[in-house]
């Protein structure tokens, strides 16, 4: 259904270290910069770009939104998640582990990006 998703940053450099280990850890390949400055992430078919506000304000996270990730195992959660605090996030809401909801049983993780934007890990097990 989507084809990208774009966050702001304050801090490319910080937002880069971050989100490459994030995308290494799952398989993924570092983030390049752009002929515009971006940061720009494709894996899997989609991309996530990472970017200074073009109005020139200052970047801030959206309440109550999450920018959910795709992935193929509770052991890619888990070191998607690791990865994330190891390098400049800070892990939020439960700790990483299986759920169950109306879509039925996941395993999830959560982190805050280093300029507090909520991500979320997960994996659907096949019920």
């Amino acid at each position: 259904m989507f084809s990208h998703v774009v966050l702001g940053s304050n801090d490319l450099a910080r937002s880069k270290k971050f989100y490459d280990a994030l995308f290494v850890a799952t398989g993924g390949q570092p983030g390049i910069t752009d002929a515009l400055g971006r940061l720009v992430y494709a894996h899997r078919g989609s991309r996530l770009v990472i970017t200074k506000p073009i109005d020139g304000m200052a970047a801030t996270a959206a309440n109550g939104g999450t920018i959910g990730f795709a992935m193929d195992s509770p052991d890619e959660v888990n070191a998607w998640h690791e990865a994330g605090v190891t390098n400049g996030g800070a892990s939020a809401e439960d700790p990483p582990g299986e759920r169950r909801n109306p879509m039925g049983r996941i395993y999830l993780a959560y982190l805050r990006d280093p300029d507090g934007n909520k991500l979320c890990a997960r994996f659907k097990f096949a019920d």
